[in-house]
């Protein structure tokens, strides 16, 4: 466990560094077989990108360096448990632990409440807060099934 503590403390680091550069409180570090690959922070206002969390930064990072979109055999810490797109993240990248320090009530009492999105993903479309309509969904389709019928697809 003490391994765990080091990486843990080096998002928590990460993220406290993050602030005196500009950015968010959130830091975050991917691991594999014991040594760092990538790190991550928040720079949503410094990039004026609103993907551009500690997890998903440390996530794209990783996937390039280590060359696949799969991050199997890697670990997540991050100073606060994450968000619903960076949760999302987590399990799109297939890491295979996430370790987290603050709790997203923490990040709430802050004023990052991301609790309207869990809300969000619950109720059908037409009950959400951006409208959402379904247009040409069979023209859409069209590309699903061409993924379904190419046979030298990779899947993720």
């Amino acid at each position: 466990m003490d391994y765990e503590k080091k990486f843990m403390r080096k998002a928590i680091a990460l993220s406290v560094e993050n602030i005196k550069k500009g950015g968010g409180p959130f830091g975050a570090v991917i691991v594999k077989d014991g040594k760092i690959i990538a790190t991550g922070v928040n720079r949503v206002t410094a990039n004026t990108d609103p993907t551009a969390h500690a997890e998903v930064n440390a996530i794209r990072k990783a996937a390039k360096r280590l060359g696949t979109f799969d991050l199997a055999g890697c670990e997540i810490y991050t100073s606060c448990e994450p968000c619903p797109m960076c949760l999302g993240a987590v399990y799109w990248a297939h890491l295979d632990k996430m370790y987290y320090g603050n709790t997203k009530n923490d990040a709430r009492d802050i004023g990052f409440d991301d609790s309207f999105i869990y809300d969000e993903i619950d109720l059908n479309p037409e009950h959400r807060r951006v409208e959402t309509t379904q247009l040409l969904p069979d023209e859409a389709i069209i590309a699903f099934q061409a993924w379904v019928n190419t046979e030298d697809k990779i899947e993720y």
